[in-house]
């Protein structure tokens, strides 16, 4: 199982998927650990079991084991955090911005990785999640690191392109058996 297991499931109609695919993972210019991290996060969080069982292996393989668990921390924190800040930001009542939150999220503190790797996966997972509350959080705190916005925007390339080729894996699997 592999990332061409995977461009090889996607059908001709999602040609540009598959080229895209190809880019950001084998053309990307970010470090093998902010790279993989974020393609872990991303795999996870889209929720598609094809393309999971993909990536994850060559996630695992590129990246070290403080790094695989804290991908796999930011999407499920992330998970958690997209919802309720989301949900905080889009209800009309100002009110709910001023509640205590009450939800543990003490990995973003303490991430077991640099926090400029965690916080780019945050953002990607967010981007994937629609999150723009979230977005905004992360964008904010990795643009103080002095990450650029080229960075940045690589994260959100790779969630789009990975949310993406779920989609469309898991639809032409659905159809594969109806």
């Amino acid at each position: 199982m592999s990332l061409a297991d995977l461009k090889s499931a996607l059908p001709d109609y999602a040609k540009d998927l598959k080229l895209n695919l190809g880019s950001v993972i084998g053309n990307s210019d970010l470090p093998q650990q902010q790279l993989w991290g974020t393609v872990l996060a991303c795999a996870i969080a889209a929720r598609s079991p094809i393309v999971l069982r993909e990536l994850e292996p060559e996630a695992r393989e590129n990246l070290s084991p403080e790094a695989y668990t804290a991908a796999k921390s930011a999407a499920a924190v992330m998970a958690m955090n997209n919802v309720f800040y989301r949900t905080r930001h889009l209800l009309s009542d100002p009110e709910y911005g001023t509640l205590r939150a009450g939800l543990r999220m003490n990995v973003i503190g303490n991430p077991g990785v640099e926090k400029v790797d965690f916080e780019l996966w945050s953002l990607a997972v967010s981007a994937l999640n629609g999150c723009g509350m979230c977005l905004d959080s992360h964008e904010q705190v990795l643009r103080k690191a002095d990450v650029d916005r080229e960075t940045v925007q690589e994260a959100f390339k790779i969630a789009s392109v990975i949310q993406a080729v779920s989609t469309t894996v898991d639809a032409e699997a659905a159809l594969a058996t109806a």
